[in-house]
């Protein structure tokens, strides 16, 4: 049987989505609406304290490995809840095909809370580096495994120069060599492997002792309850991002205290 690779589907679909979205609104107009943007937040310093682990917590109707997470799925009231429970940022998907998220989740969510908002998406070129910073989006999401090291410093530099931050996600020993020589202050190791969506633990105990005590270190997928946390605050993780745990939970903002141990 042929496994599907569930990461070459994600960005087959994306760059049909990134043409249409060229289409509706080019590049250059998004550039122009963008002249009259208030600053974006510091996400980086709301999730790096120095005694504690940080929470971003994540909103997601749906993934490829879960199908749908969260019947109910209130933005608004997920929102609250996420800030309610005291967290540090959130991270909202935004990819429409996989994930069942979209583009306008962010605004919704900055009209809400306070928080600082990363985008969670499959980041690939310059025009939705733009169009993150156009949507009110303090941070994105950059894959290592997805673009090569000259793309990544290309988007990385755009991000820095529009005012936001970059959560650079690895996943192998490789990956970790391709951020350092990049040198990004945020880096993220993703426990699933976005190929099969199969999770390890492990990725992190392997990697994190790879990555300099000075960089902020957030670690993603798997984490579903307090020894969890307490395992990876122990290892010296700055921030843990944590969505399904708290999604399928019937009361979120409690599933948050109890996880985090608040």
């Amino acid at each position: 049987m042929v496994k599907v690779d569930t990461l070459k589907e994600i960005v087959k679909k994306k760059k049909e989505r990134i043409l249409l979205a060229k289409q509706s609104l080019p590049e250059q107009e998004l550039k122009d609406k963008m002249q009259s943007l208030p600053a974006a937040k510091t996400f980086i310093e709301s999730i790096n304290k120095s005694r504690d682990i940080s929470l971003i917590a994540e909103i997601k109707k749906a993934s490829p490995s879960s199908g749908i997470i969260r019947q109910d799925f209130n933005l608004g009231e997920i929102s609250l809840n996420y800030k309610e429970a005291g967290v540090q940022a959130l991270s909202v998907l935004t990819e429409e095909d996989y994930f069942a998220g979209s583009p306008s989740y962010i605004n919704e969510v900055k009209n809400l809370v306070d928080l600082p908002v990363l985008r969670k998406d499959f980041i690939l070129e310059p025009y939705q580096v733009y169009e993150s910073r156009f949507l009110g989006a303090d941070a994105i999401l950059l894959i290592a495994d997805l673009l090569s090291k000259e793309t990544l410093s290309e988007l990385l530099q755009l991000a820095q120069n529009l005012g936001l931050d970059c959560l650079l996600e690895v996943h192998t020993e490789k990956e970790v060599k391709k951020a350092l020589s990049l040198k990004v202050p945020l880096i993220g190791i993703n426990n699933r492997d976005l190929h099969s969506l199969e999770v390890d633990f492990e990725v992190t105990e392997k990697l994190f002792p790879l990555i300099p005590k000075e960089k902020v270190v957030v670690v993603e997928s798997g984490i579903k309850n307090r020894q969890d946390v307490l395992f990876l605050k122990i290892l010296g993780v700055s921030a843990v991002l944590i969505g399904q745990a708290f999604l399928e939970a019937q009361d979120i903002k409690k599933k948050v205290e109890e996880v985090m141990g608040w």
